[in-house]
Formats: structure tokens, sequence, C-alpha cells
């Protein structure tokens, strides 16, 4: 391997200790001196290995409650000179500078720490990293003589090169290392950027941080670190990857408890069945959605998650075939039981107990996701980006929610009590459908149920028509949700011949006047809700 360069004395300073033990072990293997700070110090120290700290290595004690600890020429000589220059030698003797060929280094978790819910602006700015990116950067401009570990990923590897080469890495290796190591630093600067960049103002130490959810971004900054390669994307001649955004949260973050890899497909489904059963209050309702493309070909809550999926399967059983489901509670064995009688590709959940994965560990395939919630609060911004040719799009996510109190009913007739209910979820549901979208539903023994959907219709009369041709339960006295306006009677219409009973729609159309008409005519209740959720991709 050409370009070996023995280390000799590593520094090691993290913030995710992930195999950092074994990792500084496999150091010692080769007599190279550890050198650490703070509580990376005492992680070594507790498990039996010998470090120095930083301090001793300076001559200066850390200070301002860890703050300033490796900013220190001695840190920095040590690890930018130049081994083969002779004034950079010579400068380092003079100054009694020791070399550091290995930093080991990770960064605060900002955008973790940023994106908690509340997260106190102190909090947000403390965990902004000064002396971590200082040496990532040094150590990697200096890759010749010096390498850089920024990820844990990469300790095995390195653990194994330097066990084959006596202590030694390749030149290759180092600049492998490098190149990572600035695109951490870009990400990690453009995290930063942008968080602050959506903070309104300043708040006091403790306080929680204000963020301008009016404000669009002055700069888009997608500097996302991968974290796989997919085997390929919605087709196979199309390649494919997943990157993290850093918050450790949400479909790309989720634990795969197992199965075989996620593919670009499975991903995009999970995230609109976690988004579809988010809507919906855990500690109220068990509930699951089933989605097929994208969309739900099933949706219901229940007192139970077994309860709730018999509910959401009935909908469309055919269609339920090699989908994945989201529910918003812990799956149980019960529940896991019955879930297991049908081939699926993947769920996901907050959690599922051991008998539940006990359960599942015959279908090796499945793959089981473990989600920490990610509803957002409301004071933070939240956007979707959407590539176009040649730029992006981005928008505020839909976030949209309606109450009972919000509604505007058109009609002559009232909804029952009943009805009412049977709108509100039917209209929750409708927002995650594919426009032109509707979408019939029922309350039944206190909970919704889909009963009938139509997605993605170039026409709203044809999708009107659609889900009343996929409806496998009655439809009679079900209530229909439509995602936008009927600009003519003709939609309601359909709906009305399909059994329902009930409407509920945003309102605003020319013709608002002639739809309502149709519906006293024939007897149908209709609420205006006044806001639309178009879902074009």
């Amino acid at each position: 391997m050409s370009g070996l360069r023995r280390v000799r004395r590593a520094l090691l300073s993290v913030t995710d200790k992930t195999g950092l033990v074994e990792f500084a072990r496999a150091l010692a293997k080769h007599e190279v001196e550890l050198v650490s700070t703070g509580g990376t110090a005492r992680a070594l120290r507790e498990a039996g290995l010998t470090v120095r700290d930083i301090s001793d290595l300076t001559g200066f004690p850390e200070m301002l409650d860890g703050r300033v600890k490796t900013l220190h020429p001695k840190v920095h000589g040590g690890i930018l000179h130049i081994r083969g220059n002779a004034e950079h030698v010579a400068a380092v003797r003079e100054h009694a500078i020791e070399p550091i060929d290995m930093v080991v280094v990770n960064l605060y978790a900002f955008e973790k720490t940023a994106s908690k819910t509340g997260a106190a602006f102190s909090d947000i700015i403390e965990n902004i990293d000064i002396g971590g990116p200082s040496m990532v950067r040094s150590a990697a401009k200096n890759f010749e003589d010096v390498a850089i570990v920024t990820s844990v990923g990469d300790y095995a590897g390195i653990a194994e090169e330097l066990a084959a080469n006596a202590g030694s890495l390749g030149r290759a290796t180092r600049w492998r290392l490098a190149k990572a190591a600035f695109a951490v630093t870009a990400a990690y600067d453009a995290g930063i950027a942008t968080t602050l960049e959506s903070i309104a103002e300043p708040a006091a130490h403790g306080e929680a941080a204000v963020f301008d959810v009016e404000a669009m971004p002055q700069a888009v900054r997608v500097i996302d670190p991968l974290k796989t390669v997919l085997r390929y994307g919605e087709n196979p001649h199309q390649k494919a990857a997943l990157y993290l955004d850093g918050s450790g949260r949400g479909v790309a973050s989720a634990k795969q408890l197992q199965g075989k890899e996620l593919s670009y497909n499975n991903l995009v489904d999970l995230d609109a069945c976690w988004e579809l059963v988010g809507e919906f209050d855990a500690t109220e309702d068990a509930a699951v959605a089933i989605i097929k493309h994208t969309n739900p070909c099933g949706a219901a809550t229940g007192v139970s998650v077994l309860d709730a999926y018999k509910r959401a399967l009935e909908c469309d059983p055919v269609s339920a075939f090699g989908s994945v489901i989201g529910i918003n509670r812990e799956v149980d064995a019960e529940a896991a039981e019955e879930i297991a009688k049908l081939f699926v590709e993947a769920i996901i959940a907050p959690s599922f107990t051991a008998e539940a994965v006990a359960r599942f560990a015959a279908k090796k395939n499945l793959r089981l996701l473990e989600i920490a919630d990610i509803r957002a609060d409301a004071g933070r911004p939240v956007r979707a980006l959407k590539q176009v040719s040649g730029g992006f799009l981005m928008q505020d996510a839909d976030r949209g929610r309606i109450r009972e109190a919000d509604l505007n009913v058109a009609t002559k007739r009232k909804p029952t009590a009943e009805e009412m209910r049977a709108l509100l979820f039917s209209w929750i549901v409708c927002k995650h459908v594919k426009s032109n979208a509707i979408v019939y539903s029922r309350y039944d023994q206190g909970h919704g149920q889909t009963v009938g959907i139509g997605a993605g219709q170039m026409s709203r009369v044809d999708a009107a028509r659609f889900g009343a041709m996929k409806a496998i339960l009655p439809l009679e006295g079900t209530v229909a949700a439509s995602d936008a306006f009927f600009p003519f009677p003709d939609g309601l219409e359909a709906v009305a011949n399909a059994g329902a009973t009930a409407i509920i729609q945003p309102g605003g159309s020319v013709r608002d006047a002639e739809v309502i008409e149709a519906a006293d005519r024939l007897g149908i209740a209709m609420v205006f809700t006044g806001i639309r959720h178009f879902r074009h991709g």
C-alpha cells in the first residue's frame, strides 16, 4: 500500500461514543498514544485504557465550560505541520509541539438538539461546535500526514488496515477520510445557517426558540449526509440513495428491527403511512393506514391496533396485498398475529412488543421499523421540497387541520352528530389521497373507517365513481370528503347516487350556489371547510 504513515498519537473527542472503546483499544494495540477531552477521556478511562488529557498536551486547562480546550497552537500545530517540511519541523520542535497523526472527532448534535420540540434558544446556540470543526478541517487539510476520522462507520475498516500495516494507514485511505470530513463540516455549517435563519429573534437564556413560520429561507442548503445507497429507485434502471437531515427523526432515521433492506418505494410509502396515522392522537384512538403506491387503500381508527387494522383492511383487502402499513401505537402480539396473515412489505410503528416481533420473525423479508414521533412543534416551520427541472420548489408542509367549530354548514339539513364525526375522519384521510380525491367513510361503534377511496383521477366525477366502484362494504349511509371544491353539481350527484348522505368539501367555487341547491334537492347535508388539500405528488 503506497504512502503509508505510522499513527503514533491520536486525539479523540467525540459526541457519539458508539464503538469508541473498541476503536481506541485497536489503536492501543499498536502503541498509539491516546489524547482525549472531557467525557471522551472519562469513557476511555472507565474502560481501562490509558489516556492523556488534552490539558497535559497543551499545558493549558480546559476552560469556559469546555468551550476552550482544543483551540490551541499545540493542538493545531501538532495536526497541521507538514512532516516533510524542514521549517515546519523546526518550528514545532522549537515550541515543543508534539505531532498528532490521527484525529477522531464527531460533532455536537446541533440539528438533533435544534429539532427537539420546545428546544431552548440557549441550548441551540451552545450546541454549535467550534473546536470540533476546526480540528476536522485542520486534519483534513493535512491529509498527507494526518488521518481524520469523522464517522463511527469507518472504525472497523481503519482498525483492519492498521492491523495489516503494523499501525500505518495508506494515502488513499487518508484522502477518502479527508473528503468525507469536509462534507461533514459543510453539512454541519449548512444546518446551523438554515436553523438560525428560521429563528425570529434571540430568546432569553432557557426560553424556547421562536421560529418565523412565515418567512421562506433566503437559500436552500441541501448538504445532507448519505445514509445508504439503495438497490435502485422507483424502477430497477434508476439509481437511488437515502440521505439524513441530521434531526435523527422521521422515516429516514427509523430503526429497522428485521427484514431485507428497504427500497426507494418502501420509504416513500412508509412516509405516506406515518404522515397519515400521525394525524390521530394515539392516546385517544388506535389508527392504522394501509398504503399502496402512496395512496391509502384503507384507513381506520379503533379501540385497539387489532380493531383498527381489521377495519382498515375491510375497505380494500385486494389492494392491501403487498402494501405497507402505518400504526400510531405499539403493536402487540394479538395485532401481529392477524397482520401476519397478509403479505405486507413493511410495517412502521412507534414500537413493537417482544411478542409481536417474535410473531413477525417467521416472515423474514417483512421490514419492521420503529419510528420516533415526528409531529412537529406548532411554532416550528416545516418545509416540503420538490425538484423541478432547473431548480426546486419549496412550500410549507400541509399541516392544515380543522375542527367542527371551523366548519360552515352550507345546506338546509345539518349533519347528524354521527355524520359529523365521520366527515371529520373522512377529511383527514382525504388530505393524504392524491388529487383529485374522493373518500367515502362511515363512523361505526365510535370509530372512523374508510369504505371507498377514489384517488388520482383527472375528473372529480370520476374520482367519486371510482371510489364507489372500489367499495366492498355498503355505501348506503356513508359520508364523503372531497379534497377540493365541486366545480359543478355532477360530482356531488355522483356521491349522492353512491349512497352518501353527507359531504365535506372546501367550497369556494363560482358555482357553489348550484352545488348547494343540488345537495338540498337530494337531501344531502354539506359542510364547507374553507381549506383544500390538493396533493399532486
